[in-house]
């Protein structure tokens, strides 16, 4: 006889299949409190971010993964690559062929250091070292705690957590105590990592807060974040320095009495409207390397009159003469003539109390372009050390080979206080053909190329205007046989009075042309309209001021419509 399962037998098998699920639920919510608290311990005390290698932490910021070397530590001395310190720091450091040292410009200073002796040189004063620089493979390195005057640095490295930590001295630091033990995370997010671990008491370095969250950096040298209320007590220990400008506002400059041989005018009691910078001609360059000067006891008398006036004296430090296009290019080729004629120009500028130069080097090689702004490299630190400012003049970005195509623009504009573009001479004493002297569609094509092209700060090129035209003479046949500076000032005089003057709209110019003992005259007139034109191209660009050529060629109007474009 069968037996036949009742509801009661039914029941008992479901009773333990529940129980079943029940434990297997129990066991699962278990582990995860369990893997729970081991993941919040693991978060929250520790530390999940090990270095392998030397990270670098240069002014609150990990660069590591930007650094194209790995930093060396050999015999107690920190090396970080050329490379990187071009990175980092100078992007115009490099090695010297002539004196096999590698020297290396930041802000008021210029240093050699070589491979064979503790010596570092900066602004021309030997200093004893520890370490110089070093060849692994290829790779060139320097001893990164000799370079920290160089720099304007501290350093220090974190053996325990593998930092390299960097500080610009220029750079504010506030510093905090933590007020209670606390985990340093990663990010804000509600889980991430600890990075470091801060007992109560413990300084750090606050970088930031916003939103209940400071970002700080531990004595570790690590980057991360913690809430603003774990932290007090802040201090300030260094502020920003802010360096400061000669010129507040726009420059407005005019060179001044044009010779080697001439003497400077006697301005006593005179004053230029709106003039805030004089360039007049005092120093000439020999063939030799030799600045030759040309002040004088009426240079000295022009220079109080300028003083006295609370205007600036920037001198044109030029190249001019015979022979001077090769004479350049041999100064330029070598480091220690270049540095030759820096110590000069730097001792001539502390001599007469000058505010700084107009270097005026014109008629260079195309192939010593690069020298060129070396020489302006080497230069501009020596020229901060003593608080003085380097403008440059360069011409158009087309044109020949000696006259434009010797200046690397970009590099002058990027190192130079100012560098002011040469708006003149379109068609000058070279050409083969009469033209403007500055037509407006030119200058400003030119300045469009200067900013685009070559993308220079708007505000660190200054415009130079010319206070002269030429007048050009054809023979019947339209060859050109002659060409004449005329001032400003003179052209109604040279003109005849019954002349049309007809109106070109492209070159924002009048222009004139007459018969003459069989010949043809022509000249392209500059004068408040033409000049008016070219001025409101420092407000449209945003420039950083005008220059004229040259003093004594202008009319009076002249420094009223200057002194307006300016303000």
């Amino acid at each position: 006889m069968k037996h036949i399962k009742g509801p009661q037998n039914v029941s008992a098998r479901e009773i333990q299949k529940k129980k079943k699920r029940i434990i297997i639920a129990l066991l699962t919510i278990i582990t995860l409190i369990v893997l729970f608290i081991i993941a919040y311990i693991a978060n929250e005390f520790i530390i999940l971010d090990k270095n392998k290698t030397t990270n670098l932490v240069i002014n609150n910021k990990n660069v590591t993964e930007n650094l194209k070397k790995e930093i060396l530590i050999k015999e107690g001395e920190i090396y970080i690559s050329k490379q990187d310190l071009g990175n980092f720091f100078d992007k115009y450091i490099y090695e010297e062929n002539e004196t096999q040292k590698i020297i290396t410009t930041y802000n008021k200073k210029i240093a050699e250091i070589g491979f064979d002796q503790n010596i570092i040189n900066i602004n021309g004063t030997d200093k004893t070292t520890q370490a110089h620089a070093i060849k692994e493979g290829d790779t060139i390195y320097l001893p990164i705690e000799e370079l920290t005057d160089v720099y304007d640095i501290e350093i220090s490295y974190k053996p325990d957590t593998k930092v390299l930590v960097i500080d610009s001295l220029s750079r504010g630091q506030v510093k905090a105590v933590v007020n209670a033990n606390v985990s340093v995370k990663s990010s804000t997010n509600f889980i991430a990592k600890t990075v470091d671990r801060i007992k109560k008491g413990e300084l750090c370095y606050l970088i930031s807060e916003e939103n209940g969250k400071a970002r700080i950096r531990t004595e570790n040298g690590k980057l991360g974040y913690v809430n603003s209320n774990k932290i007090s007590n802040k201090v300030t220990v260094r502020q920003d320095m802010e360096e400061e400008k000669q010129i507040e506002g726009k420059v407005n400059l005019v060179w001044d009495y044009y010779s080697q041989v001439a003497t400077a005018p006697d301005r006593t009691g005179t004053k230029i409207d709106g003039v805030n910078v004089v360039s007049p001609a005092f120093f000439n360059m020999n063939t030799e390397g030799v600045i030759e000067e040309n002040i004088g006891t009426r240079g000295q008398a022009y220079l109080d009159w300028a003083h006295s006036n609370n205007c600036k004296v920037w001198p044109m430090v030029q190249n001019s003469g015979d022979g001077m296009l090769s004479a350049t290019s041999r100064v330029m080729n070598s480091y220690e003539k270049r540095k030759e004629v820096i110590e000069q120009i730097v001792n001539l500028c502390i001599e007469y109390k000058l505010d700084g130069i107009n270097l005026d080097f014109e008629n260079m090689k195309k192939e010593d372009k690069d020298l060129y702004s070396r020489f302006i490299i080497e230069l501009m630190p020596r020229m901060k050390e003593l608080g003085l400012v380097l403008s440059v003049d360069v011409t158009a970005p087309d044109g020949s080979d000696t006259w434009s195509l010797c200046f690397d623009r970009h590099v002058i504009g990027d190192v130079a206080d100012y560098i002011i573009f040469m708006g003149y001479d379109e068609y000058g004493a070279s050409s083969t053909k009469a033209g403007t002297t500055a037509g407006l569609d030119w200058v400003e094509l030119s300045l469009k190329k200067f900013l685009e092209t070559e993308e220079i700060e708007s505000d660190k090129i200054v415009l130079a205007v010319p206070l002269y035209t030429r007048l050009w003479t054809e023979d019947s046949n339209g060859n050109l046989i002659d060409q004449v500076v005329v001032s400003m000032k003179d052209i109604d005089d040279t003109i005849p009075s019954d002349v049309e003057r007809k109106w070109d709209e492209d070159l924002q110019q009048y222009y004139v042309e007459y018969s003459e003992d069989g010949n043809t005259k022509k000249m392209w007139i500059e004068d408040l309209t033409s000049l008016k034109a070219k001025t409101d191209l420092i407000s449209k660009y945003k420039l950083g001021g005008i220059a004229s050529w040259e003093k004594g060629m202008e009319t009076d109007e002249v420094w009223k419509l200057f002194e307006e474009a300016l303000k």
